[in-house]
């Protein structure tokens, strides 16, 4: 058995130079030598001392008998298949190459790299010579190399390389899923004879990649079975001696965004089209407007602004439903769009409300307004014509509101109001008409500006009082009252709310003084819950319409009962009769809400709109309220007194209460005495009162 390491010789003899020789080139080689039995266990009779850095234990530790077995450092998942090679490799009188894992003095496991053969000279049938080094840092670059190989294999985008001649080298299975053709077909192809539906553009994106390096952008592409598609593609050069070979390449990586643009088309659409109709949506309208104001003040050309709006359109909504609605809003829409310049633009600004914007390219005011006026005259033509819906015959009309635009500073609400208010002229004036906006309609709309201003001064400083006209019954006793709202001005002037309701309806105000009535009416109703003489007393309160509808309704109502304390069972309110028409379906789940939480409810003004007796029939009422513009002349117009007796007998029939407002004469008592109505509200009882003055009155003390 050889020494682990070699003695010590003198360099002065030839052998022996040649021997240390041999010693130097062991010690420094990155690896080591050996020699071995063939005995399974690969017991070792010679290791160089390279073995030490590559393993961690000294030749001696193999070699000493008994030494350290090196087939126990291989790891045994690894050394089966460390066998096998040996033994074919040897079998067939070859050298043999194996890698394999061993783990090193300190736990480390390492890649070995070992190639070795039988000596035949050694005197003994079963010695192996060879050499082994570490294979660790190899194997991990080429673990690195087969995973960076596979990424750009399975990528989900297509990624293909092309040589500089626009033949395709390499195509991973992306480019397989998303043009259809397999690496084996596409490889050698020119990139454009394949793929290109538009040559120009790829031409342009390789020259631009080849002089700057890289290029962004979209092309369209074309698959195998012919369709095309939109691909994001990023071009880049590749400098010589990369992976993908020592020549120059192209990289190019594309990305499918056919479904992102069709995504992107359908969220355009839905954000600035009116999906019944197709037509742009308000949003649309109000940027195109806003340029054209724009564009109109920087050339001082002129253009105009047509509000449309369809004439009793509601009536065909009431009678024949919503689907019949539909139905004339889209014919409305097709006909519209042929009354105009394919320049112009035609927008539903919602419900039955069309509005036309012809560009600012006329000269002078004048030449805009008789543009304006030209199609005014077709779109009134035009709807003079029969609709045919469905199996319905309509006939329609429209008014038209036209606001020029010339070199002006005016906002785009200001036109928009400008026109509005010019439409309802034209409605004024008998409808199926149009009117042009002048100065005079311009200072009601300051004046209304002003009132929508004050208004808010008004919820801010507290400048709203509510006052409660008493209701009683036929023997004379309070039963409770209707909240009334009013507003005294700073230089306390009283307003009634004929001055200002509908202003606030219309600037959307009525939803936070709607919530203050609500508010300070609960707690009115807490304070006479809390004695005993108007403990019993009910409430009314009016709820517009669009204050009803709004989704957090029930929810707020809540908060307010929880905040005042107040029983909601002695709260009643008042809706009207265009609330339940209108949108039947949600008013009647919120009334049935609050019908459980113990509200009660009354139908204002009855008789004054469209009244059904199968709404009534359906709706959660407690009570009907005649109309005081019945009451008026009940006594003198057999017509009145016909529409009263009919409403107190259909309340009775349906078992609902009915309350008679704007009595003011005893005679008229005695009418609705006679007729059936024993509760009455009016200037022959009271007037509305202060919190104060009311519950004096309730108890008796007036």
């Amino acid at each position: 058995m050889m020494s682990p390491t070699l003695p010590v010789l003198d360099p002065s003899a030839p052998e022996q130079g040649s021997a240390m020789s041999l010693e130097l080139l062991l010690r420094n080689l990155p690896g080591a030598a050996y020699r071995c039995l063939n005995d399974g266990e690969w017991s070792m009779l010679f290791l160089s001392d390279g073995i030490e850095q590559l393993t961690g234990y000294s030749a001696a530790a193999f070699t000493a008998r008994p030494g350290l077995s090196f087939a126990s450092l291989i790891l045994p998942e690894d050394r089966a298949q460390v066998d096998h090679a040996v033994a074919a490799a040897l079998a067939h009188a070859q050298p043999f190459h194996v890698t394999y894992r061993i783990r090193i003095a300190g736990g480390e496991v390492r890649w070995i790299c070992e190639q070795g053969a039988l000596n035949l000279d050694a005197g003994a049938p079963g010695v192996l010579e060879g050499f082994m080094s570490d294979f660790t840092l190899l194997k991990q670059a080429d673990q690195l190399v087969m995973e960076q190989a596979s990424y750009l294999q399975r990528a989900r985008d297509a990624i293909i390389a092309l040589d500089m001649d626009s033949r395709i080298h390499y195509w991973n299975q992306g480019a397989e899923r998303l043009y259809g053709w397999s690496a084996g077909e596409a490889r050698g192809k020119r990139f454009c004879d394949l793929l290109c539906d538009k040559p120009e553009l790829y031409h342009l994106a390789f020259a631009h990649t080849v002089a700057d390096g890289e290029w962004t952008g979209e092309l369209d592409h074309v698959r195998r079975d012919g369709s095309t598609l939109d691909v994001d593609t990023r071009w880049t050069l590749l400098p010589p001696d990369e992976v993908l070979g020592a020549a120059q390449k192209i990289l190019v990586i594309g990305t499918d965004v056919s479904e992102r643009k069709i995504n992107e088309a359908r969220i355009f659409r839905l954000a600035f089209f009116d999906s019944l109709t197709e037509l742009p949506n308000r949003a649309n309208l109000l940027d195109h407007l806003r340029r054209a104001l724009l564009g109109s003040a920087r050339t001082r050309k002129c253009g105009a602004l047509m509000f449309c709006d369809l004439d009793n359109f509601k009536y065909l909504n009431d009678s024949q439903g919503h689907a019949a609605g539909d139905l004339l809003l889209q014919a409305v829409a097709r006909r519209l769009e042929h009354c105009v310049r394919e320049s112009d633009m035609v927008a539903r600004l919602g419900g039955d409300e069309f509005v036309i914007l012809t560009q600012p390219v006329e000269d002078t005011r004048e030449l805009a307004a008789l543009q304006a006026e030209t199609v005014t005259r077709k779109i009134l033509a035009a709807m003079a014509a029969p609709f045919q819906l469905a199996d319905l015959g309509y006939t329609l009309s429209v008014s038209v509101g036209v606001v020029t635009l010339c070199g002006t500073v005016d906002t785009v609400e200001s036109t928009l109001r400008q026109a509005d208010a010019a439409m309802y002229q034209a409605k004024a004036s008998g409808r199926n008409t149009f009117r042009f906006h002048d100065p005079a309609v311009q200072a009601a709309w300051s004046a209304r500006a002003q009132l929508e201003s004050g208004l808010r001064r008004a919820l801010q400083h507290d400048e709203f009082e509510l006052h409660y006209q008493p209701q009683l019954d036929h023997s004379g006793h309070v039963i409770g009252a209707e909240a009334l709202l009013r507003w005294r001005l700073p230089n306390g002037k009283l307003l009634y709310p004929a001055e200002f309701i509908r202003a606030a309806e219309e600037s959307g105000m009525i939803i936070d003084i709607g919530r203050w009535v609500l508010r300070i009416a609960c707690a009115e109703l807490a304070r006479w819950q809390r004695v005993k003489e108007t403990a019993g007393l009910t409430l009314s309160v009016n709820v517009s319409a669009r204050q009803f509808t709004e989704p957090d309704f029930v929810a707020m109502l809540q908060q307010i009962f929880e905040h005042s304390g107040v029983d909601p069972a002695g709260l009643k309110l008042e809706l009207t009769e265009s609330l339940v028409v209108s949108d039947f379906s949600t008013t009647a789940h919120t009334m049935a809400t609050l019908k459980r939480r113990g509200l009660s409810f009354s139908l204002d003004d009855f008789g004054t709109g469209y009244s059904s007796l199968a709404y009534l029939r359906k709706l959660p009422l407690d009570q009907l309220k005649i109309d005081h513009s019945f009451m008026r002349d009940v006594l003198t117009d057999q017509n009145d007194a016909s529409i009263v007796r009919s409403i107190i007998a259909l309340g009775d029939s349906l078992g609902l209460q009915v309350i008679a407002e704007g009595v003011e004469t005893p005679g008229q008592r005695q009418f609705l005495s006679d007729a059936g109505c024993f509760i009455y509200q009016g200037y022959l009882y009271q007037r509305a009162l202060s919190s104060e003055h009311f519950t004096q009155y309730a108890r008796g003390l007036h």
